[in-house]
């Protein structure tokens, strides 16, 4: 047995396989945190850069356009670190087919991934952060897809590991608690969900979403449900003003620095590393939605001045079908129609000039039920997320 300050390593027998399994303590770190002026500088720069955020926000007309948006974006991140196979554009193209059968498996997880986050947003504001509420998210998650045999909503009652695909507890990186200790350690971790906190609130949010992997209670989805907690934290302690701050680009770009520093945690206690990779994450996440933010109000501007000028007859109808695909950026005419509640000879009309000023692209070429892409927005939010 090694006994570090997040937990020991402690011998286990399977059959005639012995393997060591890691069993946490409880939060909060012992001894604390050291904030040493390396940590702290982070946390300030953390604090500021969401501030920025926040100011960026009151300036943008209508930013729940970008939130919707962005939230998809970060359901292809996070579902790509598991593996997934479906960029932003398979997402936005393929949303309405859904309900027909007509997209592939990775692009359904995915879209569960947005289903998951919207529910517990909304769930969030009524119910408390629980156990409960984790495993209802982890419910519509898995649910119909990749995992639906893996007892979604349900934590597990076996042994699990983490490393390479195809690996065994003989030859896994890690190995998360047994079934039993795995509920003492849940106990505990709902336990501090609830307590009064000692840490400014963007410390506990990395302490809790490290724990929550460590122990690794369900069979499936582990990493998305932990990567959600980030989220649903920073809107429940108001940290920031609308769910605009996902790290899932962040652990993407550093996915070897991420998976290094939470076994750093595990094997030497080195929970000041993970805060401080973890901080970086939030300043760096948080500028590039800063930058994105100014060059989606840039492009909006451009593209109104446009309209304006060179549409002055369809002027009310352009600028809301203009709007409109700010939501929608893959549509038909039949969607403007009636989001824009226009004639479709009068959507129609819109969506050829939108193309002839090159604001948007004709992608398809059937008679009927055209698809429209908006690429230059489209581009701009693709960062990150294309396949490789």
């Amino acid at each position: 047995m090694t006994t570090v300050r997040t937990g020991t390593y402690e011998q286990q027998l399977s059959g005639e396989l012995t393997y060591k399994a890691f069993i946490p303590k409880p939060l909060p770190p012992d001894p604390p945190i050291l904030f040493n002026p390396e940590l702290l500088n982070l946390l300030s720069r953390a604090d500021r850069a969401i501030g920025r955020l926040d100011g960026i926000l009151n300036t943008i007309p209508n930013p729940d356009l970008l939130v919707i948006m962005y939230s998809k974006k970060e359901a292809v991140l996070s579902s790509q670190i598991e593996g997934t196979q479906a960029s932003l554009s398979d997402i936005l193209e393929k949303e309405e087919a859904v309900m027909s059968g007509e997209v592939n498996e990775d692009v359904k997880v995915t879209l569960n991934y947005i289903t998951a986050m919207k529910y517990g947003l909304e769930r969030i504001k009524e119910f408390p952060l629980s156990l409960r509420f984790i495993r209802e998210v982890h419910k519509i998650l898995l649910t119909g897809v990749r995992g639906k045999d893996k007892e979604p909503g349900e934590f597990r009652r076996s042994q699990n590991w983490v490393g390479p695909e195809g690996c065994t507890l003989a030859t896994a990186t890690f190995i998360p608690p047994p079934v039993s200790e795995m509920n003492e350690a849940l106990y505990s971790f709902e336990k501090y969900l609830h307590a009064e906190k000692i840490y400014p609130v963007l410390i506990e949010c990395g302490l809790i979403h490290a724990q929550f992997e460590t122990v690794h209670p369900f069979l499936d989805g582990n990493g998305r449900i932990g990567r959600l907690l980030i989220t649903f934290l920073l809107c429940l302690n108001k940290v920031i003003a609308k769910p605009l701050l996902y790290l899932s680009y962040y652990f993407k770009k550093h996915k070897m620095e991420y998976y290094d520093t939470l076994m750093s945690v595990r094997n030497t206690g080195d929970w000041e590393c993970w805060l401080k990779f973890f901080l970086t994450g939030i300043i760096e996440t948080t500028e590039n939605v800063v930058d994105l933010s100014n060059k989606i109000m840039a492009l909006k501007k451009r593209n109104l001045e446009l309209v304006r000028q060179s549409m002055p007859r369809y002027s009310a109808g352009a600028v809301e079908c203009l709007e409109k695909i700010y939501l929608y950026p893959v549509f038909t005419i039949s969607l403007m129609k009636k989001t824009c509640q226009l004639s479709y000879n009068t959507a129609k009309n819109i969506i050829k000039r939108f193309v002839s000023l090159h604001i948007v692209t004709e992608k398809t070429a059937e008679k009927r039920n055209r698809r429209y892409f908006f690429y230059e927005y489209i581009n701009l939010l693709n960062e990150g997320t294309e396949l490789k």
